[in-house]
């Protein structure tokens, strides 16, 4: 080795950069891909850092995955040369002696709702099959700024209107939708179904999402991965389908921890982040979000608390009067409103070619095409009586009642001197893949958790906590801090993982 250039210096703070610097050094150091069952992207970043393998070696490995499991409907584009050509693009560079960039030559997927130039963004949804958008979104832009490969588009539920992931409109499969990454007959979770999936069968090892009301910690939570919803404005939604621009935020998914930090990391401009010290974390435990609890979920999460203490956590019960009933007073009148106006501001912002009515009347989902024709479209809400109009109903909702949830979540967090509040992000482990699984009584259950500090705008970490002991599936545990704490919840998430293990690459 005739001289230390920046790139390998860059290597050295990596972790197992100085192995690494030895094993590439030595004859033959340049070796095959590693193990992507167990890579994360942290590991891959310092890996091609350090000239173990190849960008184009690690590509061709997820991208077998992905050819190979094409049964779970995760991809709606998986876009092979482009991410051969990146990945060779990247091993030049890193040939040349280049400084490493974060994420040099390490591969994701994106959700299909978020602009990626030169590729179909079609939110799910049949009307926007050929809306092919010239540039990313700015959150995409700075992971490629960093040096990510985007291996393709994630599927999702359509129009991100739903918590299973149960979309007929794009399948590479025989069955319809997304299906979970550890049991193909179960729901994948939405509505970031294919980013979840793709990273629990390591098609790639961190992804993009969205989330209004539980869109990347639902389905993490039911494959066994990773993921922050920021908190509201922190992240850019430029470039991306919505929903509600009270409620919506991009936000990463991936295997570890480590990588959510490096993600956000990139697209914030924040400073590293190191694990808590579990000692200090004081975490909330509130009994409403203990309901409905199935016997997997509930088994998981008691199985967790005393880890939790053991780690020294101090776990604090607290009581949110009416945190519920407040709640359902702010997200349906909030989302169903906003996303009238949003997404026909989106549809003519980019030149889409298509309107609101035109993409209402070709949704394919019967659960999306009949909130659209009776809520969306001529702005109603559901009541007690029948359809009422929607828009004081949404006025009281961001006048009265969301300042009042925001309220109750600031008081609790001081009052008990909390870094977060600590539960099951869903009640239940995934349900069967079917069109059942996408009725609104699942989506009340599956949203009870994630949702109330989504209405409030609050950060939100999800990781797994284990499998269920009898259905063997991804059970997940939430986080949710105060407003900006993203950060904070990040590193508390990273100590976390380290007590409770990473779940294994699903077979």
């Amino acid at each position: 080795m005739s001289r230390l250039t920046p790139r390998l210096l860059f290597a050295a703070l990596l972790p197992a950069g100085l192995a690494a610097l030895t094993a590439c050094s030595a004859p033959g150091g340049l070796r095959a891909a590693p193990d992507i069952d167990t890579l994360t992207a942290t590991e891959a970043a310092a890996g091609l850092c350090a000239g173990r393998f190849t960008s184009e070696a690690l590509v061709q490995a997820y991208l077998a995955r992905a050819q190979a499991r094409t049964q779970l409907n995760a991809f709606v584009t998986l876009d092979e040369a482009g991410a051969l050509a990146a990945a060779r693009e990247a091993d030049r560079r890193h040939a040349s002696g280049a400084a490493c960039l974060p994420l040099q030559g390490v591969p994701v997927v994106v959700k299909d709702n978020i602009q990626a130039r030169g590729l179909p963004a079609t939110a799910g949804t049949p009307a926007l099959k050929h809306f092919v958008p010239a540039a990313d979104a700015p959150v995409l832009r700075k992971l490629r700024e960093a040096g990510a490969i985007v291996m393709g588009k994630t599927n999702l539920h359509e129009l991100a209107f739903g918590i299973s992931g149960y979309n007929p409109a794009y399948n590479t499969g025989p069955q319809p939708g997304v299906r979970n990454a550890y049991d193909a007959s179960r729901m994948a979770g939405g509505s970031s179904a294919g980013s979840a999936v793709a990273i629990g069968a390591r098609m790639a090892p961190a992804a993009l999402g969205t989330d209004t009301g539980g869109s990347v910690r639902i389905p993490c939570a039911l494959n066994g991965c990773a993921s922050l919803r920021p908190t509201v404005g922190r992240w850019s939604q430029e470039g991306i389908a919505p929903i509600s621009h009270t409620r919506d935020t991009a936000g990463p998914m991936a295997v570890a921890m480590a990588d959510v930090e490096l993600m956000d990391r990139v697209v914030t401009g924040a400073p590293p982040s190191v694990a808590a010290d579990l000692k200090a974390v004081r975490l909330g435990v509130n009994a409403a979000f203990l309901a409905h609890l199935d016997a997997d979920t509930r088994g998981a999460w008691e199985a967790v608390l005393p880890k939790l203490r053991a780690a020294g956590v101090t776990l604090v019960p607290v009581d949110m009067p009416r945190l519920m009933d407040i709640n359902g007073a702010v997200g349906f009148p909030v989302a169903l409103y906003e996303a009238h106006d949003d997404l026909s501001a989106y549809l003519a912002r980019y030149a889409t070619g298509v309107s609101l009515q035109q993409l209402a009347a070709a949704v394919a989902s019967p659960d999306v095409k009949g909130t659209f024709d009776a809520l969306v479209i001529p702005r109603k809400l559901p009541a007690p009586a029948g359809l009422v109009d929607a828009a004081p109903v949404y006025k009281a909702a961001m006048t009265v009642h969301r300042p009042a949830l925001i309220k109750l979540y600031a008081d609790t967090f001081a009052a008990h001197r909390l870094d977060a509040l600590v539960f099951p992000t869903v009640p239940r482990t995934a349900l069967p893949a079917t069109p059942e699984s996408s009725s609104v009584e699942n989506f009340g259950l599956f949203i009870q958790n994630t949702d109330p500090g989504s209405n409030a705008g609050l950060p939100g970490v999800q990781l797994p906590m284990g499998f269920g002991a009898a259905s063997r599936l991804p059970v997940g545990l939430e986080l949710d801090g105060p407003a900006g704490s993203d950060r904070r919840l990040i590193s508390i998430g990273m100590a976390l993982e380290a007590v409770l293990g990473r779940l294994p690459a699903a077979k």
